[in-house]
Parts: structure tokens; C-alpha cells; sequence
């Protein structure tokens, strides 16, 4: 990460209101679906997180985690992650994420979970194949439809990530040396999805292709392991899954 940069945990009002604003900047979603400082007032204060990246006294990237249970164990729910333009592609994010990891395990803790939209291919390479993750689970239209830009009008298609943090998986994505297993499933998302303009109809068509067969694959018992590039854009690598 670039010097000057230091990841600590928020843990005043006006931390928060700053995730808020920062939250506001990268989203840009009408007022009604911004998530409120008192959000984050809960969160840092019944067992989830609230970590800030910062460069001096400004706040330049924040990720905010509630605390979760199901199955019988606790986990934490990794929520919304943000960098302020201009910082992105310097580490930022993926500091963020090691500094979730480092707080989860101080405190027993050794799963986190997020969602990501499955036509983003650059935030799968981080999840799948930089932080070792993997998804088994596809929400249809999680969020509905929004009014974030980013969103670009789809329905909120969510794969989930989980990220076993002291997994044999994990430990050798973060030390760059995860090798992955040999794959029997495929699905390929084109490179021209992700482009800007994005033409909105085939994003529909690509969407309700992967959607079908990520559930196929799910119900086989498959998980998503790894993004592996193509000629024409990316690919899910898939295997049965077993303890990786």
C-alpha cells in the first residue's frame, strides 16, 4: 500500500459521518438508500467492525462489517467496502480486508462473508484468486434495483463470497501461492460487459445466462474457486467442492 496510508478502527461520530460521506461520493445513490452514521454506530458497537484507511486526518477508504450468525457459529458480514477515487489500485482495498482478517481472528472468529455483483470480474480476481475466497451461493436480485450508477439499472445479482481466514486456502492466496485444483465447470463473462458505456441489454442477456448456470453448478455442489482470463473476457472456474 502507498506510504502515508494507515488502516486503523473508526470509533467516533465523526469517523462515521465520514464513512458516510465517503459512502455518498463512491456510490452516488439517492439519499433514501444511504446507509446512516447510526449504521455504523451499531456496527462498531455490537460486535462487527468499522475500519478506516487514512491518509493523515482524512478518511480515504472504509469498510464496514456486522456481526453474524448461522449454523451454530458466529461469522462477520463484510457489508460495503469504498476507496475514494484517486486511491483505488494502490492496496488500499486489499489492506482493509487484511486488517478485517487480523481484528476477526484476534476475536475467535474465522469466517467473512460479502457479496459482490458476478459481472465484475476485477472484484471476483480479488475475492477468488487474490484473497482466496469462494462463492456457493448466487442471490437473485438481492438489493433490488437501485438508484447507484454503479448499479447501471440491472437487477442486484449477488454472488457471496466466504473467507475462511486460517484455511491452508486463504493462508496461501495472502502469501501468493495458491495454486488451484484442476476444474470441471466454466462460465465465462464477456470483457465487453464490464466496459463503460456498457450496452445494458446484452449485460441483461450475460446476467440471465450466468445466473441459470451458476445455479446448475451449485445444486451439483460446485463452488467457485478462480477467475482465469480468456480471449473475450473471463471465466468462473468451478470444481466439487471439498476442503481446498
Amino acid at each position: 500500500m502507498s506510504g502515508g496510508i494507515v488502516v486503523r478502527k473508526c470509533e467516533t461520530l465523526e469517523e462515521f459521518n465520514a464513512c458516510v460521506a465517503l459512502q455518498r461520493e463512491v456510490w452516488r445513490e439517492e439519499e433514501l438508500e444511504v446507509e446512516p452514521a447510526t449504521l455504523f454506530v451499531v456496527a462498531s458497537n455490537t460486535g462487527g467492525q468499522v475500519l478506516g484507511a487514512f491518509e493523515g486526518a482524512a478518511l480515504v477508504g472504509f469498510t464496514i462489517a456486522l456481526a453474524a450468525y448461522r449454523n451454530g457459529g458466529a461469522y462477520l458480514h463484510s457489508h460495503m467496502t469504498g476507496v475514494r477515487e484517486g486511491y483505488r489500485d494502490r492496496g488500499v482495498g486489499r489492506e482493509l480486508k487484511f486488517s478485517q482478517r487480523e481484528d476477526a481472528l484476534s476475536r475467535g472468529i474465522r469466517l467473512i462473508e460479502w457479496t459482490f455483483d458476478p459481472l465484475e470480474m476485477r472484484n471476483a480476481h480479488f475475492n477468488l484468486n487474490r484473497l482466496g475466497g469462494i462463492c456457493r451461493r448466487y442471490l437473485l436480485n438481492h438489493y433490488g434495483v437501485t438508484t447507484s450508477p454503479l448499479h447501471r439499472g440491472l437487477a442486484t445479482d449477488r454472488l457471496v463470497a466466504e473467507w475462511y481466514l486460517d484455511s491452508p486456502r486463504v493462508l496461501a492466496a495472502i502469501s501468493g501461492q495458491l495454486t488451484p485444483p484442476q476444474f470441471s465447470t466454466a462460465i465465462e463473462v464477456p470483457g465487453s460487459v464490464g466496459s463503460k458505456p456498457m450496452d445494458v441489454t446484452e449485460a441483461q442477456s450475460v446476467q440471465a445466462r450466468i445466473r441459470a448456470q451458476f445455479a446448475r453448478a451449485f445444486e451439483k455442489g460446485h463452488a467457485a474457486l478462480a477467475v482465469s482470463k480468456t480471449a473475450t473476457g473471463s471465466s468462473y472456474l468451478l470444481a466439487p467442492w471439498s476442503d481446498f
